[in-house]
């Protein structure tokens, strides 16, 4: 009996070095988003990676020094992440931007526009704007009578709206990606973005950005972006964006699509100044809305 479990207890012992040592190739390759793109993509999984790191080296128990290295740098991964979440940032007064991913298969659904209105949003942007919901802009022409629609297809539109008047006209990317107007603002012009990334790599995140960035790059005066990254705050991609536009992500970390459950922060609002956010309801989409009001740039 005695040999049997010491047998069971190498078995789980090396059952368990081997998850932390994979926990900890996934933690560090995460941070790798620079150098590949299927890098960034693991960026997705590091709070349950260091999460799993933590657990398994307080399990472990041995060697000491080790473990608790590990322990520590997770630990310390874990509580950055956990800060992020919980910042809200000072109250923002200037400027309230309604962010929604509408799903193409929506429609021009009322009690977003009341939402809408209710928000106070002086720039609303929208992603997936199809076929189906178009109509919604012309339903908020009263409201928001400066606009700007790039259509990429049926089901994939971006769209920026503006109680703000336009100061010069607004521009498309080349290939799906941006909708962008410039208006001016209390303190001066400012372009208003909205911005849809695709999925990360396997698919074409990365090459859709590097195409995104001279664009981006030659924009001039402060920039103001709503958008669905498919990607979390810290991905290689999202920063990029934030670098080429000189903005910071508004308040705490909301999540705001729950695929299979897992909740995923991938709607953002980008500011040169902080501000607040708050999670809107789903009124119909796969996505929740945000409102951020910060300071005007």
């Amino acid at each position: 009996m005695k040999q049997s479990a010491h047998w069971i207890s190498r078995i789980l012992r090396g059952t368990g070095w081997v998850g932390a040592i994979a926990c900890s190739i996934v933690l560090m390759a995460g941070f790798g988003g620079a150098f590949h793109p299927a890098l960034d993509s693991l960026a997705l999984l590091r709070i349950p990676a260091a999460a799993g790191c933590l657990v398994l080296a307080l399990l472990l128990a041995r060697p000491r020094a080790l473990v608790w290295s590990g322990a520590g740098a997770s630990a310390s991964v874990l509580i950055v992440l956990g800060a992020a979440r919980m910042m809200a940032g000072p109250d923002g007064q200037g400027i309230t931007i309604y962010q929604k991913n509408l799903w193409a298969g929506n429609v021009a659904n009322r009690a977003l526009i009341a939402d809408i209105r209710e928000s106070g949003a002086d720039l609303v942007m929208f992603q997936e704007v199809s076929d189906r919901n178009f109509p919604l802009l012309a339903l908020l022409e009263d409201d928001y009578p400066h606009q700007q629609f790039c259509r990429f297809s049926a089901w994939s539109g971006m769209a920026v709206l503006s109680r703000f008047p336009a100061v010069e006209e607004g521009i498309c990317s080349d290939r799906r990606g941006m909708a962008g107007l410039r208006v001016e603002g209390p303190n001066g012009p400012v372009w208003a973005l909205s911005i849809h990334l695709h999925w990360p790599w396997p698919h074409g995140q990365a090459r859709q950005v590097a195409r995104l960035l001279p664009q981006l790059d030659a924009l001039e005066g402060p920039v103001i972006i709503g958008g669905d990254f498919n990607m979390v705050p810290w991905g290689h991609s999202v920063r990029r964006v934030a670098a080429a536009t000189g903005t910071q992500r508004v308040g705490q970390r909301l999540p705001t699509i729950y695929p299979y459950g897992v909740p995923l922060p991938i709607d953002m609002v980008f500011t040169p100044t902080p501000g607040r956010t708050e999670r809107r309801p789903l009124f119909g989409s796969d996505h929740y809305g945000l409102v951020a009001r910060v300071a005007a740039p």
